[in-house]
């Protein structure tokens, strides 16, 4: 097999980060098209892409990594004191406040307590691409469970939610937010909401491939459509598609759907994760000390009812160094469906950012990750 072409640039002393990368394209085969950036103390250090229908500045789908952006919105309020994570919902949002959940938080909320993992009806494609619809749908639900009490991951809903919230204090919605506050003068390449004139830049995503093994090992796993996990995911609403799919969807990618609809590149969310931490481009750090440290907190960890599996939750954000041990405690992000991810280190001022085209295996993701940080924290440790 000859060498597979990977493109872009490292600075100096990140040369394994780029071998890193191209073993990790290497042991796939094929043509991927993947992405991976990083910065160190506000400067770009990694920049790579690989498959031959990519450019530098393709854009990707990035799937649930758009919550990440929402609850970046969201910390800067909180920040801002617009918002108070230990308010209930209700004062920004009273309609909220019926069937059991005037008590609910925002702090719950956002790290997945509140029970409002789906529609008991499920969602047409084009309500769930549609916030304020979800929203209010679920403002007017009973929760699945008693909120507080347990922890499942509000997979397509949750920055609906959040975003409502954000809507409710401010007037604004979070995209908008998000384009002003952030994507316009940070200069990312960045979307909630993909403007036309830029939809010819985007790739469409691509399944996964299957294999014998790997069907089998998903129909082993599989859930029922009307079970918490197929109301969490929509599985159980006719005419529901794959996530793979979504952002594949006009409708998600022109709205912006909070939870799952951004589009962009891996430099654009290394460069926004950044920027939270280090000074980038002559900006301060957009949050201080004290609001990182806060909204990466863990606020659950226990079996996640809609994941069924062990999860820790902080505040709208994944904590990582659980997940990734050569990450610092503060470190956290939000990973996306099928190998996506973004997050920061704080500590040590490190950012990073992987995006790929074609859907991965569950549970691939996370060693390739490990492998490519490993490498990234090495040389940040050597350049300092």
């Amino acid at each position: 097999m000859s060498e597979i072409a990977v493109h872009g640039s490292v600075a100096d002393g990140f040369e394994p980060v780029r071998e890193e990368f191209r073993a990790i394209v290497t042991r796939e085969g094929g043509d991927l098209c993947a992405q991976v950036a990083a910065y160190h103390r506000g400067q770009p250090v990694v920049d790579l892409w690989t498959g031959s229908e990519t450019v530098a500045d393709s854009l990707l789908g990035i799937y649930s990594a758009s919550k990440g952006i929402t609850h970046i919105v969201l910390a800067l309020l909180v920040q801002q004191a617009v918002l108070d994570l230990d308010a209930p919902v209700s004062r920004y949002w009273p309609e909220f406040a019926v069937k059991d959940k005037q008590d609910i938080s925002l702090r719950e909320l956002v790290s997945h307590q509140a029970g409002l993992v789906g529609a008991t009806n499920g969602f047409t494609m084009d309500d769930i691409a549609d916030d304020q619809v979800v929203a209010e749908r679920l403002a007017a639900q009973r929760p699945f469970w008693r909120p507080g009490t347990s922890s499942g991951y509000h997979a397509l809903v949750i920055a609906a939610l959040s975003g409502e919230v954000v809507r409710r204090a401010t007037g604004t919605s979070v995209q908008t937010l998000f384009n002003e506050q952030l994507r316009d003068p940070l200069g990312l390449d960045l979307y909630l909401g993909l403007p036309a004139d830029q939809e010819h830049r985007y790739l469409p995503a691509q399944p996964m491939i299957h294999t014998p093994e790997r069907l089998a090992g998903l129909a082993a796993t599989a859930a029922a459509p009307d079970s918490l996990s197929g109301v969490a995911f929509n599985r159980h609403a006719p005419g529901n598609r794959e996530v793979w799919e979504l952002p594949n969807l006009a409708a998600v990618r022109s709205k912006g759907t909070a939870s799952f609809g951004g589009v962009g590149t891996a430099r654009g969310l290394a460069k926004l994760y950044s920027a939270l931490a280090s000074p980038v481009d002559c900006h301060q750090p957009l949050l201080s000390a004290d609001t990182a440290s806060a909204f990466a907190q863990v606020q659950s960890n226990g079996f996640d009812l809609v994941l069924r599996s062990q999860k820790a939750w902080a505040v709208g954000f994944h904590t990582y160094s659980e997940t990734y041990p050569s990450l610092a405690a503060s470190s956290f992000g939000h990973s996306g469906a099928g190998g996506q991810q973004a997050l920061v280190d704080p500590r040590n001022e490190l950012s990073y950012a992987f995006l790929r085209r074609r859907f991965l295996y569950p549970a691939q993701a996370d060693p390739d990750h490990n492998h490519l940080l490993r490498a990234l924290r090495t040389a940040a440790d050597k350049r300092a």
